[in-house]
């Protein structure tokens, strides 16, 4: 459904430009009933996105990487944020970047890559698109420690975890990133065949 002409954009207005962006739209919606409402949405850009979950499916493993998120601590979340390796596109595609950010994260050089889903993050603030990944790996694919770039602020742990656990963490909060919860539901349902999944 292409809804273009049921929206009038009124004015743009940038906030705030820096690291990410901050504007202010107001617009004309038509409603379903024909009827037309002028709305005003505060809205944050931050860039588009890419995840990766690489995956071992002889030995039941996953990586993760663990570290410090403000915006998370800033909400009273007081350890450090268990996700997928992820990094913004910076003008390369989807696939170019989640292949270089999963090297700088976990030390791993994965290839075989496989999109399988992308989603907006939070739709009704955020226009920042997340292109999620997996890929499987080896021990032997591992080229360096990882950790990030320390440049960029990073200080990175790097997690393998059996699959399993991995899964449970989600139930019980110790995993509270949603490309991680999502990829990790994907893994259940079509690579590992976890128990507890939906549908298995």
């Amino acid at each position: 459904m292409d809804i273009t002409s049921r929206v009038r954009v009124l004015d743009n207005e940038t906030v705030y430009d820096g690291w990410s962006s901050f504007n202010r739209a107001t617009f004309d919606y038509q409603h379903r009933n024909g009827t037309w409402q002028t709305q005003t949405r505060d809205i944050f850009d931050c860039g588009h996105g890419a995840a990766l979950l690489p995956y071992d499916l002889e030995r039941r493993t996953v990586i993760l990487v663990r570290q410090f998120r403000y915006a998370a601590f800033s909400e009273a979340y007081t350890d450090l944020l268990l996700e997928t390796p992820a990094g913004l596109l910076d003008d390369a595609s989807p696939e170019e970047r989640i292949v270089i950010e999963v090297e700088e994260e976990t030390g791993y050089r994965v290839s075989d890559v496989t999109k399988v889903f992308e989603c907006f993050v939070s739709p009704g603030a955020v226009t920042q698109k997340i292109h999620c990944f997996v890929a499987p790996y080896r021990p032997g694919d591992r080229v360096s420690e990882g950790g990030g770039l320390t440049s960029e602020g990073e200080d990175i742990e790097v997690l393998e975890m059996d699959f399993d656990e991995a899964y449970a963490m989600i139930a019980d909060a110790r995993i509270q990133d949603c490309k991680t919860i999502m990829l990790l539901q994907y893994a259940a349902l079509n690579l590992f065949n976890a128990k507890g999944a939906a549908g298995t």
